[in-house]
């Protein structure tokens, strides 16, 4: 059995935080859907570690349509109970009703921008922010950025999108590379 033995992120312990940390964390998303993906799920994790809700991923895309926002907005309180009756989900009343307002608010957004990538991204001028962290230590739980973003989130009407999940949302859909100096993922820029 061949080992892999690259040197990643600290936090990178488990074989589905390597996987996660390899194959999306830091990777630029321009896919709406699955920029709403992980808006959900990144909103889904507060309170949680994030193991938790990669651990329920496969779970979550079944019992909310794939994560098509279009289906989401429609869910109705029956859709709601269900979904609390799911034992494989986080089982969070505010959260399950927050993914159904948010999915409203994405469409919003889409109508007005074209589509949520040109709206998000539009915040760092479409380019990644290219951080130099050298230990997990260093990085921020939010940032002014991610204050704004937040913010201005709230302003539309999302929800469980404080400056701490917008933070690790902008981390999960590569608007932040806050990949570790010594990390094999880490660039000093593209």
């Amino acid at each position: 059995m061949k080992t892999d033995d690259r040197e990643r992120c600290s936090w990178a312990t488990t074989d589905l935080y390597k996987e996660y940390h390899d194959k999306e964390w830091g990777i630029p998303v321009h896919d709406d859907r699955k920029l709403f993906e992980m808006l959900i799920l990144e909103g889904m994790q507060a309170g949680l570690s994030w193991l938790t809700i990669l651990n329920k991923r496969t779970a979550f895309r079944e019992a909310f349509d794939q994560f098509d926002y279009q289906k989401i907005a429609l869910y109705d309180e029956a859709k709601v109970e269900e979904l609390m009756q799911n034992a494989k989900i986080v089982r969070n009343r505010l959260k399950i009703r927050s993914a159904i307002i948010n999915a409203g608010q994405f469409i919003k957004v889409r109508e007005e921008y074209g589509s949520f990538d040109a709206f998000i991204w539009s915040y760092v001028n479409h380019k990644p922010i290219h951080n130099h962290f050298r230990s997990i230590a260093e990085l921020p739980a939010t940032t002014p950025l991610s204050d704004k973003i937040s913010k201005d989130l709230k302003k539309r009407g999302f929800k469980f999108v404080g400056s701490t999940i917008v933070y690790a949302y902008m981390q999960s859909i590569g608007m932040v590379n806050d990949h570790m100096k010594g990390c094999y993922l880490y660039t000093p820029e593209e």
